[in-house]
C-alpha cells in the first residue's frame, strides 16, 4: 500500500493493486517505456552517422533520470505529453546534444510504439504466466478428480452422469486455447515510425530508405513496423488482443460461476479454504461465502464492459483525432483485472476441497432418474417401438410410488422381454447409473495430460 492508497479514486490502486501489472500500466511505466523508443530512435541516427557518440551517451543518461513528476510539470506549461517529454529530455543534455533528441518522430511514433512493446511485454511476462499458474491448478484438479463421479446438470437439473474432473477438464482446455491464442496475438503488436501522417514525410528529408529507418528504430525495442500508417498505428492488433482478454476473463468468469453454484448449502459438493479467523457474514457467523469465486465474477463484469472501449477507438478520423485519447489510458485496468482474477483463483483451486460424500448423495437424490437416458437408448436398440414415451412414463410412475427408476422398469411387465435380452452390463447401468459416465474419466485425464505438455507444465 503506498502513501496516497486511500486518497485514490479507482479501485485498481487502492484494493487490487498489483505491482507486477504497475511495471506495465502505471503512468510511471508509460513513461520509462516513451523513454525507450525516444532512446531507441536516438541509437537508429548514431548508427546512421547522424548522431555522435557524445549526444548519444547524453541522451541515454537523461532518459534514465527523467521523472513522471518533471514530466507533469512541464506538461502544466506546454500542454502536450509528449512535447513535455521531449523538453524535459532536452534540458538536461548540452546543446549539441538537444537537435537528435526526437529527430524525425511525431507524438505517436513515441506513444504508439510504447504502447506496443508494453502491452506485448506485460502479456507475455505477466498476463499468461499468471493464467498458466491458474491452468496447472485446474489441471491437477483434472487429473486428480478424473474418476470422480458427478451428477451432470443441464438447465438447473439433473441430467446423465459426468466425472468432476471431467468438469474441470473443459475448463482446461478452454483456458488452455486462449493462452496460446494470447501469446500468439501479443507478439503481433507492432509499432511505428513513419510520422505525422504516415507518410514518412520527416524521416525522407535525411534517409531514401526511411522504411529501413523505422524498421532499425523499432529492432531496438524487439518490434516490428505496421505495412501502412496514418499518425497512429492500426489498431486492429491491439483490438483482438484485448478482446482475447476479455474472451480469457469470460471462460474464469464461467468456472467461478459453476463454482460458486456447487458450494450451494442444498448442494455442497466443493468448498472454498476458510480461513481461521476469516468471516463470512457481519451478522450470520455460520456464513462460509463463495467470496473469491464472486470476486472473480465481478471483476469479469467490469472487463466485459469495457470490450467496446478499443473497437470505439478503431475509428479515427482520417490521419487522426483525439477521441481516443481518454479512453485508450485505461486499457491497462483491463489487464489488472484479469490477472487479478487469474492470481486469486489460482489459490483458491489449489485449496478447492471437493465433498466426494455429496457428489455420490446428490447423484443418488433422484433415485436413479438419471438411468432414463440410457434406459430409453437401450430398449430402442433392442426394437421398443417408442421407448422414449414409454421410459417417460415409467419415470412418472416410478416418482408417484417412490420407486426407483430400475425398480420401476424391472415391475413393468411390458418391459419384461426387453430386460431379458439385456447384457449384464446395460442391468447394472440401470440399477446403478453412477456406471453411466461415458469415457468422462480417460478424456479428463488425456486432456490434462495434453495441456500439460503444451505449455510445458
Amino acid at each position: 500500500m503506498n502513501a496516497g492508497q486511500f486518497s485514490a479514486i479507482s479501485p485498481i490502486d487502492y484494493r487490487y493493486f498489483d505491482e507486477d501489472v504497475a511495471r506495465y500500466f502505471s503512468d510511471a511505466a508509460y513513461t520509462a517505456y516513451k523513454l525507450k523508443v525516444e532512446l531507441a530512435l536516438v541509437k537508429a541516427l548514431h548508427k546512421r552517422g547522424v548522431c555522435p557518440q557524445s549526444a548519444l551517451k547524453e541522451i541515454g543518461a537523461a532518459c534514465a533520470s527523467v521523472t513522471p513528476e518533471e514530466v507533469y510539470e512541464e506538461e502544466k506549461k506546454v500542454k502536450h505529453d509528449i512535447r513535455a517529454l521531449v523538453n524535459v529530455i532536452r534540458a538536461k543534455v548540452s546543446d549539441e546534444a538537444k537537435p537528435y533528441v526526437h529527430m524525425t518522430a511525431t507524438s505517436y511514433d513515441i506513444n504508439d510504439t510504447a504502447n506496443a512493446a508494453r502491452f506485448r511485454d506485460a502479456t507475455l511476462e505477466i498476463v499468461v504466466p499468471s493464467l498458466t499458474n491458474f491452468e496447472k491448478a485446474l489441471i491437477d484438479i483434472a487429473t486428480r478428480e478424473a474418476g470422480a463421479v458427478q451428477v451432470g446438470r443441464t438447465h438447473g437439473q439433473h441430467a446423465v452422469p459426468i466425472t468432476f474432473g471431467y468438469s474441470i477438464a473443459g475448463y482446461v482446455s478452454r483456458l488452455g486455447s486462449s493462452i496460446l491464442a494470447l501469446e500468439d496475438l501479443a507478439k503481433e503488436l507492432k509499432g511505428k515510425f513513419s510520422g505525422a501522417v504516415g507518410a514518412y514525410n520527416a524521416s525522407s528529408l535525411f534517409f531514401d530508405d526511411p522504411e529501413v529507418f523505422e524498421k532499425e528504430v523499432l529492432s531496438g525495442l524487439g518490434l516490428e513496423p505496421v505495412e501502412a500508417t496514418t499518425q497512429v498505428t492500426q489498431p486492429e492488433p491491439l483490438v483482438r488482443l484485448l478482446a482475447e482478454v476479455t474472451i480469457t476473463a469470460g471462460i474464469l468468469a464461467n468456472l467461478s460461476d459453476d463454482m460458486r453454484h456447487l458450494q450451494r448449502t442444498e448442494i455442497g459438493e466443493v468448498g472454498e479454504a476458510f480461513g481461521e479467523s476469516q468471516v463470512g457474514s457481519s451478522t450470520m457467523p455460520q456464513k462460509r461465502n463463495p467470496i473469491n469465486f464472486e470476486n472473480a465474477k465481478s471483476m469479469w463484469k467490469i472487463v466485459v464492459s469495457r470490450v467496446s472501449l478499443p473497437f470505439m477507438d478503431q475509428i479515427s478520423e482520417h490521419q487522426r483525432d483525439l477521441t481516443n485519447s481518454a479512453s485508450g489510458r485505461t486499457y491497462g485496468e483491463t489487464i489488472a483485472y484479469v490477472v487479478s482474477m487469474a492470481k486469486r483463483l489460482e489459490g483458491t483451486m489449489q485449496k478447492l476441497a471437493v465433498n466426494h460424500d455429496r457428489l455420490s448423495e446428490n447423484l443418488s437424490r433422484e433415485r436413479g432418474m438419471i438411468a432414463a437416458e440410457p434406459l430409453y437408448l437401450i430398449l430402442a436398440s433392442l426394437g421398443h417401438p417408442d421407448a422414449h414415451e414409454k421410459v417417460r412414463t415409467i419415470t412418472l410412475s416410478a416418482q408417484k410410488n417412490g420407486l426407483s427408476l430400475g425398480e420401476a422398469a424391472m415391475k413393468d411387465t411390458e418391459l419384461t422381454e426387453y430386460i431379458e435380452r439385456m447384457t449384464a452390463q446395460q442391468k447394472n447401468i440401470i440399477a446403478d447409473p453412477s456406471t453411466y459416465t461415458g469415457i468422462a474419466e480417460k478424456k479428463a485425464k488425456e486432456i490434462a495430460l495434453r495441456w500439460k505438455k503444451k505449455l510445458a507444465l
